[in-house]
């Protein structure tokens, strides 16, 4: 009998796998029955029981379970041979039941509708719409810059530290639900990750935690990230778990935020987003662009870069390639290339709403 329910376990991930290739073609389904719905009362529900503690509960998990992984293939190693199809049937039931977890507390909402049809805008644009966001995006960064800095040529430093950032992120998520009031988030849950040199090495910048709704932050990245970063996560926390969706969200949760480092922030993340476009679109309208941004601005974005370099390692790509197959394996088609989309939603958002 023990065996049987294993082995119903174990294979139960088959029709799991079957029923999200069903899923993708109902996202209006999805949208209205879990991402709008259950996942709103799952995902409040695990931030007020994870969210106040000071320490990263699921990173410990993740050490934890580790540990036990690790041990239980010593114990276990024997078994590869001798009894290779009940330690086949062990892996799998883990793997299926950690696959259910993963999807029902937060997973299912990569197949809600996409953010545009939710907004009502485009999804397509022109190079001109998107030269025209450029500029707009560049005189304000500019004059937000010279507002903190009163010196073009300086770059801006964060007089807060990156514990008083993460508590303010917040704030801007308040202002964006004004506009849209699903984007309202309470309580927080948001912690540096105490795997920051792991995840630096690997490449990110962060992550969210599915399995206890943390929003986690590489707390080694520069403080002139973390605003954008943080309210990447919290978009994560919200359901949106497309990254250029999540990057979009985080971008205006910035942009509108009341305290202007945090606007910094979010408008010289959009522009460059933005400029990065245009460089692939048309490389001599990014020359003619790229002049325009204050040398301070620049030395942000060269921060960033040579953080990042300092940190380039062997096994970097294989984990952006690793991570890449995953997404599109989660119904985003486009892998890591989709983050370029933020692009699309910026430009058709602000074309109806322009800039302040």
């Amino acid at each position: 009998m023990q065996n049987y329910k294993k082995s119903l376990i174990a294979f139960s991930i088959i029709p799991q796998i079957l029923l999200l290739k069903i899923l993708a073609n109902y996202p209006a389904f999805v949208e209205s029955a879990y991402s709008t719905s259950l996942y709103i009362y799952i995902s409040k529900g695990m931030r007020y029981v994870f969210g106040w503690l000071p320490i990263s509960v699921g990173d410990i998990l993740y050490t934890l379970l580790s540990i036990y992984i690790i041990r239980w293939l010593i114990i276990n190693r024997k078994r590869i041979i001798k009894d290779t199809k009940h330690w086949l049937l062990d892996v799998l039931s883990a793997i299926s039941i950690g696959y259910f977890a993963f999807h029902l507390l937060w997973a299912f909402n990569y197949y809600r509708l996409p953010l545009h049809e939710s907004l009502n805008i485009d999804k397509d644009y022109t190079t001109e719409e998107l030269v025209a966001l450029a500029e707009q995006l560049t005189t304000k960064t500019n004059t937000i810059h010279l507002s903190i800095t009163h010196n073009d040529s300086v770059k801006v430093d964060m007089p807060y530290s990156k514990a008083e950032l993460l508590e303010m992120i917040p704030e801007g998520y308040h202002q964006l639900s004004k506009t849209f009031p699903y984007l309202e988030y309470h309580p927080r849950s948001i912690k540096k990750s105490i795997y920051s040199l792991a995840l630096t090495y690997m490449g990110f910048s962060g992550y969210l935690n599915p399995f206890t709704n943390e929003a986690q932050v590489d707390g080694l990245i520069p403080s002139y990230k973390f605003p954008t970063t943080g309210s990447h996560e919290v978009a994560h926390q919200l359901g949106y778990a497309a990254e250029n969706e999540a990057n979009f969200i985080g971008s205006m949760a910035a942009m509108q935020h009341p305290d202007v480092y945090f606007q910094y922030s979010g408008h010289a993340f959009a522009l460059r987003h933005c400029l990065n476009e245009i460089y692939r679109r048309d490389p001599e309208i990014y020359e003619t662009m790229f002049p325009k941004i204050n040398s301070g601005v620049l030395k942000n974005y060269k921060e960033v870069q040579n953080f990042w370099n300092a940190y380039e390692n062997p096994l970097e790509p294989i984990f952006e390639k690793t991570f890449d197959s995953f997404l599109k394996a989660s119904n985003q088609s486009a892998g890591m290339e989709s983050y370029s989309y933020v692009v699309a939603l910026l430009v058709n958002y602000y074309t109806s709403n322009p800039l302040d």
